[in-house]
């Protein structure tokens, strides 16, 4: 099932889409799925982040080979960081380049949205929390990254409004394990890698967060990204491609401050 949260003429909805058609649900689909009857048309409606100002976690060094380009070691253990709601964004908004930024960098990653919420979750019981996942684009300003990193810090390098844009639909039927992940940039290929590799896949991601902290539904974890990371410019055209779930697009452009 392909879940969109989308504007309509009367309003912000989710719905089940298929084919073009959306069918209208009633409410939020964490907790249920409650179909009104009412249809909408992809072609009429614009997307929007599939969750609405999400709590947002990411993993970092979570594939060998981006440590590996990173100059860093191996974790031993998965390194959490999050990113604030206000980061979110949704397929087609533009990513504002910071008016100070060097060095900001693309991430393709998979997304998994938590649908259950719960506290000391089981790696084999965790799926069953996810309701399913979404492309994301973790954009880094490596610059601030590198000088918080210095002190065990994660966050304002990562945080800037805009910096993890999310969509363009939530698919609930995927096996996390074997999904392609692939960052184009103006068309070209940049970053190609599948979640097989990931060092700690989805299900160890959930049950080791839930571990210090109750996961609610609608919560973002954003499970790291393969190796070919490299930078931006305003004027870029970004899409982040997962097979089965769809291209998230992302115009860059300079911030206006």
């Amino acid at each position: 099932m392909k879940l969109v949260r989308y504007r309509s003429v009367d309003g912000i909805y989710y719905g089940v889409e298929s084919e073009g058609r959306i069918d209208r649900l009633a409410g939020e689909p964490f907790e249920g799925i409650e179909r009104t009857g009412k249809e909408d048309h992809l072609s009429d409606v614009r997307l929007l982040c599939p969750v609405e100002r999400p709590r947002i976690f990411g993993v970092a060094y979570n594939y060998r080979q981006h440590t590996d380009e990173s100059g860093k070691e191996q974790p031993t253990l998965p390194v959490l960081f999050m990113k604030p709601s206000t980061a979110a964004s949704g397929n087609g908004d533009a990513i504002e380049y910071p008016s100070d930024g060097e060095i900001v960098h693309y991430e393709a990653e998979l997304v998994a949205i938590i649908g259950k919420g719960g506290r000391h979750i089981s790696k084999e019981d965790a799926l069953r929390h996810v309701l399913g996942y979404t492309c994301g684009n973790d954009i880094s300003d490596r610059i601030i990254q590198r000088q918080e990193s210095k002190f065990g810090c994660l966050l304002a390098g990562k945080g800037y409004d805009s910096f993890a844009p999310l969509g363009p639909a939530i698919v609930t039927d995927l096996d996390p394990t074997n999904l392609d992940v692939i960052l184009r940039q103006n068309g070209a290929v940049k970053q190609a890698g599948n979640t097989r590799d990931l060092v700690y896949p989805v299900a160890d991601i959930v049950a080791y967060l839930s571990r210090f902290m109750t996961l609610l539904p609608g919560d973002v974890i954003m499970t790291g990204t393969p190796a070919g990371v490299g930078p931006i410019v305003p004027g870029d055209e970004l899409e982040v491609e997962i097979p089965g779930i769809g291209v998230l697009k992302n115009p860059v452009v300079a911030a206006s401050h």
